[in-house]
């Protein structure tokens, strides 16, 4: 939709962990913003990550912003279990209905079948068009289902 207001939201952690597990190459962050941004207007861009910081991660985080995202972070919780805790869910699902619902647009990248339920209340309630990006064989169903289209992450949105 051309000349339409967008926000954008991206799981970091998602879209990194299933572009590495599926093609062993990162996603391209230029990239994915020509393509879902061309003719529209960004309203909000959220980048949300875990920070386990060192300088590598803090170097990405950069390129984010440079790019248009606002970059939010959670620190990296290690349990004394030894397994770990760190994902944005909750922010990520209010933050879409706060910038969703005044959007013509909410585009959501991530797999997570979790976030059906914004998809379906952004849709129904707020009559906002939901778009989905995500690593098609680890894309939940019912996300895909809950969207207005769903854009496969292949090659052509990955770094060489």
């Amino acid at each position: 939709m051309n000349g339409s207001n967008v926000t954008i939201l991206v799981d970091v952690q998602n879209v990194y962990y299933t572009t590495r597990d599926t093609f062993k190459r990162p996603f391209d962050y230029n990239k994915f913003w020509a393509k879902a941004t061309e003719g529209r207007n960004v309203v909000k861009a959220i980048a949300y990550a875990i920070d386990r910081g060192d300088e590598k991660q803090r170097q990405f985080q950069n390129i984010l912003r440079a790019i248009g995202f606002e970059v939010k972070l959670k620190p990296f919780i290690q349990r004394s279990d030894g397994s770990a805790k760190g994902d944005w869910d909750v922010g990520i699902a209010i933050d879409g209905i706060e910038y969703g619902k005044d959007s013509d647009v909410l585009i959501l990248v991530s797999g997570d079948g979790d976030f059906g339920l914004l998809a379906t209340t952004l849709r129904d309630k707020y009559k906002t068009r939901v778009e989905i990006y995500g690593v098609e064989a680890l894309t939940a169903q019912s996300l895909i289902q809950s969207a207005d289209d769903f854009t496969a992450i292949t090659h052509d949105l990955l770094l060489k």
